[in-house]
């Protein structure tokens, strides 16, 4: 099933290339707002189930004529793992697991814009990734339980301002800006995704692909996310777990910029870029920066401010 906010945050479910709208089903879930009535749905899902499933082939209208909303308008936490994919055999072991929160206030979703803000960051990124969402309260998880936790799966961009001053107080500029948590289009419920550790993920800027991985590649899987994340603090349903990614095919994003993300069987995610400043880098991956002998981690500024 994959569910989905649209138009003035009507809840849908989508059937093949229309979404019906299951609003009226939704709204029985006590609720001030869109974000809490759809964390309340997954909380006690299996009540609507029936519901929705009966719903969702009724008439809809055509998903090309919507548009299309963040499937969680504003998650109670954002947990986003660090440093958490091999690299393609070229790391020796696994960083230590770790995580960083973003902001609820980051989200935007499908068709929306990632604005970069004024600040002297040495690029702008976007990280492709999977990001879990959770099904029922979480704490202190046994990794042979985790996958009982999870409620369904989206796609997920992790936005990136790096080299913010000074060193070392890094995580909380470079990613709890605004907008810099694109997710969507939808959410997928698991019982759709045979494996979550062998999909296909694919970054395209510009129609021209920049990351191409499979999630076989994470160093800590998904039950290590949930059994650690859990460890530090309780999870709730609708909060969203981002796994990493594979930084090799990280690439600068500027003005004008046509993001798409596409996680196997989580469709497409597409967001837009926004810089007033006009900043400029050449057109490279991290990989073909380093191969070129380029000096640093990713390509300098070529133009605009800061440059």
């Amino acid at each position: 099933m994959k569910l989905l906010h649209f138009d003035d945050f009507k809840l849908g479910v989508l059937n093949g290339d229309t979404v019906v709208d299951i609003s009226d089903i939704a709204n029985d879930v006590p609720h001030i707002g869109a974000h809490d009535r759809i964390n309340g749905l997954i909380e006690n899902f299996e009540t609507y189930r029936s519901r929705i499933e009966a719903a969702a082939n009724g008439d809809g209208v055509p998903l090309s004529g919507v548009r299309i909303r963040p499937p969680l308008p504003k998650p109670g936490n954002i947990d986003c793992m660090a440093v958490n994919y091999m690299e393609d055999g070229t790391r020796d072991e696994p960083a230590p697991v770790n995580a960083f929160f973003k902001s609820p206030n980051s989200v935007i979703g499908d068709g929306d814009t990632m604005v970069l803000p004024d600040i002297p960051a040495t690029i702008f990124e976007g990280e492709a990734e999977i990001a879990l969402i959770i099904g029922k309260r979480a704490s202190n998880v046994s990794e042979a339980d985790a996958m009982d936790y999870v409620f369904g799966y989206t796609n997920f961009i992790d936005g990136s301002a790096r080299g913010l001053l000074p060193p070392g107080n890094t995580f909380y500029q470079m990613k709890g800006r605004e907008t810099f948590a694109p997710m969507g289009p939808y959410i997928v419920t698991k019982d759709e995704i045979a494996d979550p550790q062998k999909l296909a993920v694919q970054l395209r800027n510009n129609g021209t692909v920049m990351q191409n991985f499979n999630t076989d590649d994470m160093a800590h899987k998904i039950p290590r996310c949930i059994s650690w994340v859990s460890s530090v603090h309780t999870l709730e349903p609708g909060d969203v777990l981002a796994t990493g990614t594979n930084h090799r095919g990280l690439n600068p994003f500027m003005d004008g910029d046509k993001i798409e993300l596409e996680v196997e069987g989580l469709g497409c995610l597409t967001i837009h870029i926004k810089d007033d400043l006009k900043r400029t880098w050449d057109r490279v991956t991290r990989l073909q920066h380093a191969e070129s002998g380029g000096d640093g981690v990713q390509t300098p500024q070529t133009g605009g401010k800061y440059a």
